[in-house]
């Protein structure tokens, strides 16, 4: 009678054994974010992608948002997804320069907005967070303004006390670093630049701060300004030591991420990842963001 009670348990112990650990994962305390640019989805440097996705594999990261996924398919960002174990994947689209968005976690409510964007930007539930997929436009400042007004246009009309996350490339510039472009060689790097390109960079022939300012005001919470300490060096986020044609003027940030006050997890770490990889996968180095909840 024992032998046959421990037989007909052992199966049950295990069944309700594997749907605890399911839903101990579904509630995890952790949440681990990477955001990267990945310079024209590797199709410039395909050497180098192999190992980018050793190295987002080893870090183990619970959502990924990227940019600049040239010529990828929902199934190709599929397909790179599972390497990291992630089972999730959404693609903003498959021309230009896409954004998108994978996860370990269920990814639910996608939208994706088009109109009135330079690139577009993918809206995505996960965990009951929603997440921003940010690419704005590359070089024309007041193009960016209008960008971030329909972006927090858009967050007014979530469900009242609904946590945020922006994350990606802002291609602009925070008042928080201002300290560091204090130098003045930028402001003759993008002048140029507007003159030969007919881009439109400089604000009255200044770097322009106002997106981000934008944010600032409504309270949106700058993750890596959060953590710096006494001893910052500052990175930039762009240009690395990818070798690429042409002129990319000094160290800037121009990839960040926020989170609104309705937020309800701790930030435990947030970096601008520089080491030997990470300098030459692509011409943007990818952000890593640590919360507990």
């Amino acid at each position: 009678m024992k032998l046959y009670l421990l037989l007909f348990l052992v199966p049950l112990l295990t069944l309700f054994g594997c749907a605890d650990q399911t839903d101990r994962t579904d509630r995890s305390t952790a949440l681990r974010l990477i955001t990267h640019n990945v310079f024209y989805g590797f199709t410039k440097v395909p050497d180098r992608k192999e190992t980018w996705l050793e190295w987002m594999d080893n870090q183990h990261p619970d959502v990924v948002v990227l940019q600049e996924l040239n010529e990828y398919t929902p199934d190709q960002l599929a397909k790179d997804a599972a390497t990291w174990d992630h089972s999730y994947s959404v693609l903003l689209k498959e021309e230009g320069f896409p954004t998108g968005i994978t996860s370990r976690y269920v990814i639910e409510d996608v939208q994706r907005y088009v109109d009135g964007f330079h690139h577009g930007v993918i809206r995505a539930k996960i965990r009951d967070i929603y997440f921003y997929v940010i690419h704005l436009h590359p070089s024309n400042w007041e193009v960016r303004h209008r960008e971030i007004d329909q972006i927090l246009n858009n967050i007014k009309e979530l469900p009242e006390g609904s946590p945020v996350v922006l994350a990606g490339d802002f291609n602009t510039f925070s008042p928080y670093d201002s300290l560091f472009y204090a130098h003045g060689r930028l402001e003759p790097f993008f002048a140029e630049r507007d003159g030969t390109f007919t881009e439109n960079n400089l604000n009255n022939n200044k770097l322009d701060y106002g997106v981000i300012q934008k944010l600032l005001d409504e309270d949106f919470l700058d993750l890596e300004y959060s953590k710096r300490n006494d001893r910052y060096e500052f990175p930039g986020t762009f240009p690395t030591l990818i070798p690429k044609e042409g002129e990319h003027g000094d160290l800037r940030r121009l990839d960040y991420v926020f989170t609104n006050t309705y937020f309800p997890g701790e930030c435990k770490e947030a970096s601008i990842i520089v080491n030997d990889t990470t300098q030459y996968v692509s011409d943007h180095l990818p952000i890593i963001v640590d919360w507990e909840f």
